[in-house]
């Protein structure tokens, strides 16, 4: 499916050859281990890059605060994240005049999650929806446009809840009517009722491996915050596996890139970080075998293949977009609130 896309392409984005064996090191999700996204930078520009993988932004952060500074370049992040790590001085500035943002879907500049004061400290990168996925073979599709019928009992023992509170508790303030930017440690107590009784009607809250497998091999009919990031990648296996968003809407997740203010190969990091929101990074990126995404750069619309767009629904972005609220950004008081409640769920 994937493009194979000439690593010498890349010097002509701008991408300089670099003289001697430099490194950096960069802390990234599973979609950046893909050997198909990093081996073309490498054989382009000289730049070994040495990837850690991890998930959640409190993990990424213990990590940094383990670390020496210097011992970290670049970091990918959840861009509903970026503020902290900019408020723990974490993250250097971003030249805005030499970043592909030009180029991106309006929605995804986000300055409001990768600017502070004027300065840019975070690119977004990819994009997508938190939402219904499912075995369109093995439920009834018109019951995954309304959230009331996907937990009115008729599906209980058949869902799966993806193991992320931040997104799964925005998914079900949009399913009450609320708006994801009103959610506040009062509200949240509102959610607390339809979370267990979501739990109770559930088989399993898994990450992302297991909430694929789970969906893939039949374990599970439905999960609840799904959606193209998860069934896109298995979609050459598994026709059956579909998304959708429900008339409630569903949350928009989006993933930054950031360089760390502690690196001392700025330059070399920079130029990753326009490699990958570049066209070819960002089509690489998109249809990584870990999981899929919408690139934020439209551009890469160019790259990637009729039947990756069709696959990302590419023509139904601005329906999507208008459809959907961002994740919830919440204060200390909220996320600690938001993290209390989903181990009380995990618990019960």
């Amino acid at each position: 499916m994937t493009k194979t896309l000439p690593a010498l392409t890349l010097l002509a984005a701008g991408l300089a050859q670099t003289a001697g064996a430099e490194e950096i090191n960069a802390l990234v999700w599973c979609d950046h281990a893909d050997p198909a996204l990093i081996e073309p930078f490498e054989m382009a520009t000289g730049i070994t890059v040495n990837l850690k993988e991890y998930e959640g932004t409190a993990a990424g952060l213990a990590i940094l605060e383990q670390s020496q500074p210097g011992d970290w370049d670049v970091m990918v992040i959840d861009g509903v994240d970026v503020g902290r790590a900019v408020d723990a001085g974490l993250l250097a500035e971003l030249p805005a005049d030499k970043l592909a943002t030009a180029d991106f879907f309006p929605e995804l500049v986000m300055p409001e999650v990768n600017t502070r004061d004027g300065k840019t400290y975070a690119v977004t990168e990819k994009f997508g929806y938190n939402t219904i996925a499912y075995d369109k073979t093995k439920v009834d599709p018109a019951d995954m446009e309304d959230m009331a019928k996907i937990t009115s009992g008729k599906y209980d023992g058949r869902i799966a809840i993806y193991d992320y509170y931040m997104p799964v508790l925005g998914l079900m303030q949009v399913a009450s009517g609320g708006k994801t930017a009103e959610m506040t440690a009062d509200s949240l107590a509102a959610l607390k009722a339809p979370l267990m009784a979501l739990k109770a009607a559930s088989k399993s809250v898994g990450d992302v491996v297991s909430s694929q497998t789970a969906l893939a091999t039949g374990e599970v009919d439905i999960l609840i915050g799904g959606g193209e990031w998860l069934t896109a990648v298995l979609a050459s296996e598994n026709a059956n596996l579909d998304w959708t968003i429900p008339t409630q809407g569903a949350v928009r997740w989006s993933q930054s890139l950031a360089v760390l203010a502690g690196s001392t190969k700025q330059d070399a990091a920079l130029q990753f970080v326009n490699y990958i929101t570049g066209p070819e990074g960002q089509a690489r990126l998109a249809t990584s075998s870990c999981y899929w995404g919408m690139p934020a750069n439209k551009k890469a619309g160019d790259v990637l293949t009729a039947d990756q767009k069709t696959i990302l629904r590419w023509d139904n972005q601005p329906d999507y977009l208008a459809r959907s609220q961002l994740y919830p950004v919440p204060d200390a008081a909220l996320d600690t609130a938001m993290q209390d409640l989903w181990t009380e769920m995990l618990q019960n």
